[in-house]
């Protein structure tokens, strides 16, 4: 089964089922060793930069983006 196939069936549950399966999903995550952690941010830092640089993805400077968060909040 793919994550596609898996998510699709997990859409399909009713809210108190899929807040449950949400909660044992990321609970999982909290038993990741350091090693593990910093390989996913490194894959998704690779990931994000291959984005990049095949112009699927555009980058924004800091101060904007903390900008328009603040301005969301506000």
């Amino acid at each position: 089964m793919t994550i596609e196939e898996i998510k699709r069936e997990a859409l399909r549950l009713d809210p108190e089922r899929r807040a449950e399966l949400a909660h044992a999903l990321l609970s999982s995550l909290d038993s990741l060793s350091e090693a593990e952690i910093e390989r996913l941010w490194a894959d998704e830092a690779a990931r994000r930069d291959a984005e990049l640089d095949s112009g699927t993805a555009s980058s924004s400077p800091a101060e904007d983006v903390l900008s328009r968060a603040r301005s969301r909040r506000a």
